[in-house]
């Protein structure tokens, strides 16, 4: 059974294994843009709309300029909603042209737009992050398990981290429901691109169904 359930991990991550991060055009690394970037992008997932559109929208933010919460901030509403939606993302684009202003506000007055300093202040304990990442506005418990999904790339103390949408990827896969077990299968994988993987197994029959065609 293992043999078997590493041949579908082997086959999720070869054919699935992208983090959202680098699908949005994101080159994460520990400084404040990248850091500034996968936040909205978090906000952006959270929602109920498909990850596609997310991905698409974070891209169009960052095309329009507004790439840093001072340009955020900066920017007008209707700036921000003409954005959101050239994205697609327009189900929600009045109410989170609010939150992505209000969020950019936050972050210059209370972290000098640096998301480094919040990781400081936690010192560490990643519940702490996890809990002051949902005082922007707009990322509840959902974005910030999908900022530390991705972050734990760049912040090796959120590593291994396999939320909840991860371990559901695991079960439609037939995969264990330990992370322990998971990361062991998955061999050197980083738990970043495991992670993303198995979310998207979770969010997409369609993918569950071919890795297991691929795992044979």
């Amino acid at each position: 059974m293992s043999r078997d359930q590493r041949r579908v991990v082997r086959a999720l991550v070869d054919a699935h294994g992208r983090t959202y991060a680098e699908e949005a055009g994101i080159r994460l690394k520990d400084t404040p843009q990248p850091l500034y970037r996968l936040l909205v992008l978090a906000h952006l997932l959270s929602a109920r709309i498909s990850g596609s559109i997310a991905v698409a929208t974070a891209r169009a933010l960052h095309a329009a300029g507004l790439r840093d919460p001072r340009r955020m901030a900066a920017a007008d509403w209707q700036e921000r909603v003409d954005a959101l939606g050239r994205g697609g993302y327009r189900r929600y684009d009045e109410r989170t042209s609010t939150q992505l202003g209000d969020a950019a506000e936050l972050l210059i007055e209370r972290w000098g737009g640096d998301l480094r300093r919040l990781r400081k202040k936690a010192d560490g304990d990643v519940p702490e992050v996890r809990r002051l990442l949902q005082e922007f506005p707009g990322v509840g418990p959902t974005g910030a398990d999908i900022f530390l999904r991705e972050a734990q790339r760049v912040w090796p103390e959120a590593a291994p981290h396999l939320d909840r949408k991860a371990l559901q990827g695991a079960q439609r896969l037939g995969l264990p429901g330990d992370p322990d077990r998971l990361l062991d299968l998955a061999g050197t994988t980083e738990p970043a691109v495991l992670a993303a993987a198995l979310v998207r197994a979770s969010l997409d029959k369609e993918v569950a169904r071919d890795t297991l065609e691929r795992a044979g």
